[in-house]
Parts: C-alpha cells; structure tokens; sequence
C-alpha cells in the first residue's frame, strides 16, 4: 500500500496532468498497488467532482459573457439626449461604449482583489482590499474615462496624478491611520501591482471596446483561450519534451506550438467571418444618425496576430503559475467551483490585453 510519500507524489502529478487525464494516474497507481486506497478512492472522487463542476460552471460562464456581450453592444445605440445622462456624459446624445462592459470588470476586479490579498497573505504581506480593490477599479477607470479629444499633456498629467495618489493613499492607510512603519514599503508595492496587474492590464480591454463592438473583446479572449484547448490536444498526442518542468511540469513543447497554431486558425476563422458579416466596428454619429461603421481585417496579419495572442497568453498563463508557486497555492480562490478563482481564469486574458490593443491599433487603425 503506498505511504504517505507515495501518495504527496500522486497528488504532485495528478495537478501536473491535464485535467480530463488525472484519472488515469489512479488507475495506473491502484493497479500498481493492487489495493483499494482510501485516499486514493477520496482523490479520486474529488477530481470526478471537480470535473462535474467544470462541466457544469463553463456553460454557464460561456452563457453569462455572451449575454453581457450582447446587451453592451445595444446599449451605446441609447439615446440620451435631453436626460441628465447627456451632462454627465460632457454633451454625448448616446451612452458611451463599453459602459456594461465596464461593470462587468468591475465585478471581477472587486472579486480578484481578495484572491490576490490571499496570495500576499500566503507571503507575508499584509494588504488592505480597499485598497487593491481601488487600484483595480483607477486603473481600468483610467483605461475607459479619459476623453478622445483629450491630448497628451492632460493625458500624462492624469495619470500621473492618479498613481500617486494611489500610492501616497496606501502609505496612509497602512502607516499614518495604524501608527507603524513596519510592512510600508510592501504596502506601496502591492497597490502598484494591482493597479497594473487588476488595472491598467484588463483595461486595454475596455479601451478596445471603445473603438470597436464587443465582440471583438469576446474574439480576443476565445482566441487567447483556444491555445490551451489546442495545447491539451497536442500535448497529449505529441508532448515528449517539458516547456518548464520547475514551473508548469504538465506543459510541452508540443503542446505549446499545437496551441499556438491553434489560435492562428481561429482568429484567421473569426476574421473571415467578422468581415463577411461585418460585426466589428462601432457605431459613430454622422450627420445627427447613429451609423455602424464597419472594420475590415487583413486575414495573413490577423493569422500572424492570433499566433503572438496565443505564445502570450500562455506567458499569461505561466506568470499566474510563478505567483501562486511563489505562494505555495495552487488556486487564486475558490470563487468559481471546478475552475479556481477569478485570477486563474484571466490569468492569460489580461497579459495579451495591451499586445490586442496595438495589433488592433496597427492592424486597422484605431
């Protein structure tokens, strides 16, 4: 019967292997033993009720984001104009785009805040949620709020001003208001992390929205997240060779080209279809009419753009990886049954946001 050794060692690698894949290391172990295990048969079972979770929450995470896609793209068509909205809004006659999708990261910025507090915990560092959630929310408010005819004096000025009020807030909270000096320098630190990593990152999101319809944002995250649908096929045809065993043990090389080949193919898909049905783009005001102004894709650089979205979302994917390692977790939270928490969902999303903003802004000119 396998000692408690063994079974640290089956633990290890039923969390290396590819998720539909673990059950086999039971097998080949009990089989091995010959010997029903009890912790065994409870691991087991525990990555079967995993997997029912997965099942179950995916569906209805897919059915929540294409909802909110689609209402945020009906809600800049609103007519605001002779409603207190249109004062609030600096004289527009219809809402801005994004506002829904906004919200939305909003949420799971406030959410995020706490599993990324856990992971300093797991540190050592203490970290105020207020105010990593405030970093979060500034840094993606800035990504949506600043005006287009705003120009680059006022633009840097802004944003200088806000991170340093972000920053002098922090020592506030943590030294003057508690009347200790021990844990400043980290406090600092951990607000400038989430401003970047909660919100200046996922807001290059946002600010695509702002020039084009939602579902590009909704083509950018399926075409970051095919590369692992791909890399789980072709690593388990073809994975011989480890990316990086100390890091990521159940990566390959193969697995890593496979996926990346992957989102080159559905992004070239997704191109092909958004210029024959014209869906990206945004709308304007023209001559006092609400007009859908279409974008065109060049399909080889979109090809090549799909293929660069996909190598960085798996770095995405590695650097939460090297966090929650540094950490000694293997999930960010538990917010989302069967998937972990918000952070290993958006792990890879928010490291390809800036690189899909400027193919965006090279590609078609935004």
């Amino acid at each position: 019967m396998p000692g408690n050794f063994e079974f640290q060692i089956l633990n290890s690698e039923l969390f290396s292997r590819p998720f539909f894949t673990r059950w086999q290391v039971v097998i080949q172990l009990n089989s091995k033993f010959k010997i029903r295990n009890s912790k065994l048969h409870s691991l087991l079972c525990y990555h079967i009720a995993m997997l029912s979770h997965r099942l179950i929450f995916g569906p209805i995470m897919i059915g929540i984001l294409l909802l909110t896609f689609f209402l945020d793209s009906k809600l800049d068509q609103v007519d605001i104009t002779g409603t207190i909205l249109q004062d609030l809004f600096q004289g527009r006659t219809y809402l801005p785009a994004g506002l829904l999708l906004l919200g939305a990261f909003f949420v799971l910025i406030i959410l995020g805040a706490g599993e990324l507090c856990r992971i300093f915990a797991a540190k050592g560092i203490v970290a105020s949620r207020s105010i990593v959630t405030l970093a979060g929310i500034t840094g993606c408010l800035m990504m949506f709020a600043i005006p287009q005819a705003a120009n680059a004096q006022m633009t840097m000025g802004v944003f200088s001003t806000l991170i340093a009020l972000l920053f002098m807030l922090s020592l506030v909270k943590h030294s003057w208001i508690t009347h200790k000096t021990e844990g400043a320098i980290a406090a600092a630190a951990v607000t400038m992390f989430a401003l970047i990593y909660m919100g200046l990152l996922p807001g290059f999101l946002v600010a695509i929205r702002r020039w084009y319809s939602p579902w590009v944002v909704a083509a950018v995250l399926l075409i970051v997240k095919s590369c692992d649908i791909g890399a789980y096929f072709s690593g388990r045809a073809f994975g011989k060779h480890k990316l990086i065993p100390w890091l990521s043990p159940g990566k390959t090389w193969e697995g890593l080209f496979g996926g990346v080949l992957f989102s080159g193919l559905v992004a070239l898909l997704l191109a092909y279809l958004s210029n024959h049905f014209e869906v990206a783009g945004i709308y304007k005001t023209i001559d006092g009419l609400r007009t859908f102004m279409p974008n065109d894709f060049h399909l080889p650089r979109t090809f090549v753009a799909g293929l660069l979205m996909g190598a960085v979302g798996q770095f995405g994917d590695l650097t939460a990886s090297l966090f929650k390692r540094d950490a000694g977790i293997k999930d960010s939270g538990n917010t989302i049954p069967g998937f972990g928490g918000v952070l290993d969902v958006v792990d890879s999303p928010v490291i390809v946001a800036p690189l899909a903003y400027w193919l965006l802004w090279f590609g078609t000119g935004l």
